[in-house]
């Protein structure tokens, strides 16, 4: 025997199912959002949190702990409407996942050594080359962070947001990344703002990595993976101190390399590599 509850719930997904791209990430995340309120409330109470606020470190790691946490299960909720499996969001877990992220790995660290280097060259940027053992303690911790991190946005950013609008590049990739990029706003506030044109490149850039990887978010994994681990870790250790005189047009405001013009170069540079490396 049918419920009124459940045919109307029944004809719900099946609308749901059949709605607009736009309008079904807007129901992900409508429900990613009421899942993670039970969970975010009681520890943003605790933290002493409002939203919009800028993060202390102390803050910010089990709010997100907690929302990245049911991600997994908002998705496989996702997939039961759609009637797809997980592979159709760019996780397939077989070799090629986890040799591209290891690829995708190295690249992102490298190129955030390199990118340093070049303001170490210009003398906008000095090494606190005593804080080495720091830096080597700091390295497992936040290697960690960024692989998890890394998977958990990949997976529903270029995994699924972006690959609901596949058949159109350059939509899917506009879309995806400048949600990608706003909702950075409810961790870090207005703070977060002049790194938002930044954020929402670097979306385009690991939205052309999944494209190159087969629709796989093995490489786009990996390079912001290797983007966070080594920034984090970085920035952990104290290892890295700017000239007073070094500009922030360049190396960004509050020293946030997205904020800045040689940061924009470097996304750029890793668009070009990755179009011209992944074919």
């Amino acid at each position: 025997m049918n419920f009124p509850i459940s045919i109307a719930l029944d004809s719900f997904v099946k609308s749901l199912s059949q709605a607009p791209p736009l309008i079904q990430i807007g129901f992900f995340f409508l429900a990613w959002f009421l899942l993670w309120l039970p969970l975010a409330i009681p520890i943003a109470i605790a933290m002493k949190w409002r939203p919009f606020e800028p993060l202390q470190s102390s803050q910010k790691l089990p709010l997100v702990a907690s929302l990245y946490g049911i991600a997994p299960l908002v998705l496989w909720g996702v997939s039961r409407v759609k009637e797809r499996d997980f592979p159709t969001f760019g996780v397939s877990w077989d070799l090629h996942l986890f040799s591209s992220s290891a690829i995708g790995l190295g690249i992102g660290a490298i190129g955030i050594l390199i990118l340093f280097g070049v303001q170490t060259a210009i003398g906008w940027l000095h090494w606190n080359l005593e804080n080495w053992k720091q830096w080597l303690a700091a390295c497992l911790p936040t290697l960690v962070l960024g692989i998890w991190i890394g998977f958990t946005e990949e997976w529903v950013f270029r995994g699924f947001c972006f690959g609901e609008f596949a058949s159109d590049f350059w939509s899917a990739a506009i879309v995806s990344s400048v949600i990608f990029s706003a909702l950075h706003l409810i961790w870090e506030g207005r703070a977060q703002i002049p790194q938002l044109p930044g954020l929402a490149l670097m979306g385009v850039v690991l939205c052309l990595a999944f494209v190159q990887d087969q629709n796989s978010i093995g490489l786009p994994w990996g390079l912001h993976a290797g983007w966070v681990w080594m920034i984090a870790s970085l920035d952990t250790a104290k290892i890295l101190r700017y000239e007073a005189t070094a500009p922030e047009w360049g190396t960004g405001i509050d020293r946030k390399p997205l904020a800045g013009l040689l940061g924009l170069v470097f996304l750029l540079a890793m668009g070009i590599l990755v179009t011209r490396s992944f074919t």
